[in-house]
Parts: C-alpha cells; structure tokens; sequence
C-alpha cells in the first residue's frame, strides 16, 4: 500500500512541476501515473545497481551524486513512457525534477510519519 501510495503522490508531483515550467511536458493524469509506476520499477532494479556502481563518486560528493543518477532514472522513464507524452528537454531539467521529487517525497513522508 506504501509502495502505491508513493506511485500516486510522485504522478500529483509530475502534474505539479509540468505545471511550473514548459521545459517538463505530461500530456495527462494518466500518462503521469504510467510514467510514476514505470520509475518505481526502475528504482526497484536499476538504482541499488547504479549507487553500487557509483559509490566512490558519490563518497567524494557527500550523496549529491545521487541527484544524478535520480535524474538519469527520470531521463530514461521518458524514453520508456514516450516523448511524446511525456518529454524532459534537458538532462539539467532533469536534475532539476529529481531534486524537487526528492523534498517534496521527503515532506511528505515526514508529515505522514509525525501523524503515526
């Protein structure tokens, strides 16, 4: 139930930050929910791989190199998803996306986690 909830709230995040900038396109409520659920399963198995892979760049960098393997995840969910619903321009909007998915995800678990 955590691991749908989490595919929801990241689709209202899309919905959100599409809002904000022209740069980040989602074509639908829908769209945004395949593309939630297609990063989910790449967070699932690509990500533990990634961070392993990258653990002594990311040791130098404290974890902010942790953005950017988030952002490479996003980059590719739009290859997945199509570009033509949903299309980050650029690999800097990306990391731009991924750092604001990453305080708005940490905001809301810490809310939830205080009502508990």
């Amino acid at each position: 139930m955590k691991w749908l909830s989490g595919i929801v709230i990241n689709a209202i995040v899309f919905i959100a930050i599409a809002g904000f900038t022209q740069s980040f396109h989602v074509a639908s409520i829908w769209v945004a929910l395949g593309a939630s659920f297609v990063l989910a399963v790449l967070n699932i198995l690509l990500k533990p791989i990634l961070i392993i892979l990258t653990l002594p760049i990311n040791f130098l960098t404290l974890g902010f190199f942790t953005f950017v393997i988030n952002a490479f995840l996003l980059q590719l969910t739009s290859k997945i998803v199509g570009s033509s619903v949903f299309h980050i321009d650029t690999f800097g909007i990306a990391l731009l996306i991924a750092i604001a998915m990453t305080i708005v995800n940490m905001a809301i678990s810490s809310a939830f986690r205080k009502e508990v």
